[in-house]
C-alpha cells in the first residue's frame, strides 16, 4: 500500500554511494524527491534518472533536492552515477525494507515510484508505477510540484 499525501514521511536511514549514512530525519530542511528505482543500469532506469539530472537546475530552483533509491549496493550506484554523471545521492536499499515501507516494494525487486517531501517531511505528491516499464517524465514532475506552490 503507498503512504497517501498528507502523511508524514517515515524516517528511514540507508547507505549511500559512499557507504556513507543516510537518515532522512537528518536532512535539511529542503524538499526532497524520493525517487524509488528498480536498478542501476537498466533501460528504463538509466533513461529516468538520466533525464533528471538534465533537469536539475530546475529541480533546484524549485528548492527540491533528487535522491535515488534502488535495491543495488553502493558499489553499483558509485558505478552508475560516475557513469552517467549523475548530480545526486542514490541510495542502497537491498533488503527493500524501505521500498516496503513507501508501497514500492514488487513481488520481485521494487517498484518505480516517486515520493516528494516538503520541508516538514510532509509527503505532497506522489505516484507509484503499477508496470515498472512506464516513469514519471522530468517535466510531469516540475509541472506537478509548481502546482503544488
Amino acid at each position: 500500500m503507498t503512504l497517501p499525501v498528507g502523511r508524514t514521511a517515515p524516517d528511514f536511514e540507508l547507505s549511500d554511494e559512499d557507504g556513507n549514512l543516510f537518515r532522512l530525519s537528518e536532512q535539511p530542511a529542503r524538499r526532497l524527491l524520493l525517487v524509488f528505482y528498480p536498478g542501476d543500469n537498466t533501460p528504463v532506469c538509466t533513461a529516468q534518472l538520466c533525464d533528471y539530472r538534465d533537469g536539475i537546475e530546475a529541480f533546484a530552483d524549485l528548492g527540491v533536492d533528487v535522491i535515488g533509491i534502488s535495491p543495488d549496493s553502493p558499489e553499483s550506484h558509485r558505478d552508475f552515477r560516475a557513469r552517467h554523471g549523475l548530480p545526486f545521492t542514490l541510495l542502497s536499499d537491498q533488503n527493500l525494507e524501505v521500498a516496503s515501507e513507501y508501497g514500492c516494494k514488487a513481488l520481485i525487486g521494487m517498484k518505480r515510484g516517486i515520493y516528494l517531501l516538503d520541508e516538514k517531511r510532509t509527503i505532497r505528491y506522489r505516484h507509484v508505477e503499477a508496470v515498472a516499464v512506464f516513469r514519471r517524465k522530468r517535466d510531469e514532475l516540475i509541472e506537478a510540484i509548481r502546482g503544488l506552490e
